[in-house]
């Protein structure tokens, strides 16, 4: 049975793109999507075929989309620098109790604010929008992560970006929208406090939105360069994505302890290592992804349907 016929038999009315106007359309979009794909897809192959290459050959510009000379030099160069590992493991722990911390933080901030019987909910709320326009700026705000006796400290890496104001005006949407009030008032008939019902209610009927803060948090918290950048002197605490841009954007790669160095021009590898080293930072970022697109589209849509 043809799908106009099974659509039919089913009462459901199929337009199909029969009429010139209607392919030219189709035709048209299918040419953009692809277009933006392969805009996307091409550079992204084009660092991981260099990341694969010999180090001459990525020097030499004779890389494109396929590994050249197929060599792991790179990557070896990075797990044999002690500098990259303890960069890497750096991140790693920024980015696990950073998006705990912030998470946390912004549920605790966005159920209260999603109760209607919270008095003070919109004067709160005003004085949490005002921060999304107006801000002291970047040296205001060493002063103050100074002054707290911050700087070079794990938590100058957290507690200074730990709570996003759109992401805790997403999770009152989504409990405002997503769980009944009434839930709630049978609940406190039965006697349960407000941690109990925030912790075994709202928590476990919120999991698509939590899903899309910890993917945003944690995301933002691998990328995170300039915090280390302001506020960590220690080269031993700064984070990966710091080690990355000082190759990328002032091309040092001193201070690494590298064994490959006499097989290598240096600036050959310098170039190599741009490349790896981008991989090497996104591979986290990929792995988690897939684990919380399921949650993704559900959770941002029902939390920005309305205010």
């Amino acid at each position: 049975m043809k799908k106009e016929e099974m659509a039919a038999s089913h009462g459901i009315q199929v337009k199909l793109y029969r009429t010139l106007p209607d392919r030219i359309l189709l035709g048209c979009i299918w040419a953009m999507l692809i277009f933006i794909m392969v805009v996307i897809l091409v550079p992204v192959l084009f660092i991981i075929a260099s990341s694969f290459s010999d180090a001459k050959a990525v020097s030499a510009g004779r890389v494109f989309l396929w590994p050249v000379d197929f060599s792991l030099a790179g990557y070896q160069v990075i797990f044999q620098s002690p500098n990259i590992v303890r960069a890497f493991a750096n991140s790693v722990a920024y980015t696990a109790v950073g998006t705990v911390v912030s998470v946390s933080l912004t549920l605790l901030a966005g159920y209260p604010l999603s109760r209607t019987d919270l008095r003070i909910r919109g004067f709160v709320m005003f004085l949490f929008t005002v921060t999304m326009f107006f801000s002291g700026g970047m040296i205001p705000t060493y002063l103050v992560v100074s002054k707290l006796k911050l700087i070079d400290s794990f938590w100058a890496m957290i507690l200074p970006s730990a709570m996003g104001v759109w992401n805790v005006i997403l999770i009152k949407t989504y409990i405002q929208s997503s769980i009944p009030g009434e839930i709630y008032e049978s609940a406190s008939i039965d006697g349960c406090s407000d941690w109990k019902y925030f912790i075994q209610m709202v928590i476990p009927l919120s999991k698509p939105i939590i899903a899309v803060m910890i993917l945003l948090y944690a995301v933002g918290k691998w990328n995170d360069f300039f915090s280390g950048l302001l506020y960590l002197n220690d080269v031993n605490k700064q984070p990966l994505q710091l080690l990355l841009r000082n190759i990328l954007v002032t091309n040092d790669a001193a201070g690494m302890q590298l064994s490959l160095t006499e097989q290598m021009n240096r600036q050959e590898l310098k170039t190599l290592l741009q490349y790896s080293l981008i991989i090497v930072s996104s591979v986290p970022v990929m792995i988690l992804y897939p684990f919380i697109q399921k949650y993704f589209v559900k959770g941002i849509m029902m939390g920005s349907i309305k205010g």
